[in-house]
């Protein structure tokens, strides 16, 4: 994983120090989106807020993570697929929240299809949230 992580950074053109390996490694980790609050909560006391959001900021202009938008304006992040790279992101799969956890995940099946615009405006992203329970929250014990 350390390979993965330090070859994600070179290749994005970012120094490989410790908050960016780390921070990286929690997405790789995740089975869905993380929030800021979550990697501050996996990181306790190794890094301060600003350092997390800063590397998330460096993350998503670098095309390495995707944004999420929520029901609550909040924002989760999640690994872009290969294809994205800095300042242009091909993220254009559906996402998914859980009523129930909370845990957003990417669709990565579930394209959006393209959306016509009246002349003179032009789209800068296509954002699909679906809410309902992930399969782990409907398993009845």
């Amino acid at each position: 994983m350390e390979k993965v992580v330090a070859d994600t950074l070179k290749r994005s053109q970012l120094s490989v120090t410790d908050s960016r390996k780390r921070i990286l490694e929690f997405f790789h980790h995740s089975d869905g989106a993380l929030a800021h609050g979550d990697i501050e909560k996996l990181s306790g006391d190794q890094f301060d807020r600003v350092t997390i959001y800063r590397t998330l900021q460096t993350f998503v202009e670098k095309g390495i993570i995707h944004s999420i938008p929520t029901a609550d304006n909040s924002i989760r992040y999640a690994l872009c697929q290969q294809e994205c790279e800095a300042g242009h992101h091909h993220d254009n799969h559906v996402h998914f929240v859980c009523d129930s956890c909370g845990n957003t995940f990417c669709l990565n099946h579930v394209t959006i299809p393209p959306v016509q615009l009246p002349e003179g405006f032009t789209s800068k992203q296509t954002d699909v949230v679906v809410s309902g329970i992930c399969k782990k929250c409907g398993i009845n014990p």
